[in-house]
């Protein structure tokens, strides 16, 4: 059970769920190739293995740490909130009700627009800006929590 499924209110429902992008593997594994490539490589005064074996090190790192950001990051939306969560260890969280989400904002990079990832900016009301990174699909995101925020208040009119 994740941490949206795990909050919600009597009645409330998630209405849409974005994933983080397979993208965040992509510099890790590259300079896992490296890293390999390094260590059996036959560099003068035997370097090569060495080098290989930290740079094997600080790809393995990069990964770790996509997993786990791929695995702890949530973002929802809900028929009466947006919800985004980040982390494992120390958790950051921020529930928005709809009446008090102001924007989104997409930012995406040129591999971002290629591959169909980015930044999703939720603003609330207030000020409060919430970036949640690597993003799959985040156009799409944005227009089902707006459709869903226009919806919940269109009922309360």
């Amino acid at each position: 059970m994740g941490y949206v499924s795990g909050n919600l209110m009597p009645g409330e429902q998630i209405v849409y769920q974005a994933k983080i992008h397979w993208f965040i593997f992509v510099p890790g594994a590259l300079l896992f190739v490296v890293g390999a490539a390094l260590s059996s490589a036959k560099i003068q005064y035997d370097i090569g293995p060495s080098a290989g074996g930290i740079v094997l090190l600080v790809a393995l790192y990069w990964l770790l740490k996509a997993l786990v950001a791929k695995i702890s990051t949530e973002l929802a939306v809900t028929s009466k909130r947006v919800i985004a969560k980040t982390g494992l260890i120390m958790r950051h969280t921020v529930e928005l009700n709809h009446g008090k989400v102001e924007s989104f904002n997409v930012d995406q990079s040129i591999f971002g627009r290629i591959f169909d990832f980015g930044t999703v900016v939720v603003n609330g009301t207030g000020g409060g800006k919430t970036p949640i990174p690597n993003i799959d699909s985040p156009l799409d995101f944005r227009r089902r929590a707006m459709e869903t925020i226009d919806q919940t208040q269109i009922g309360r009119a």
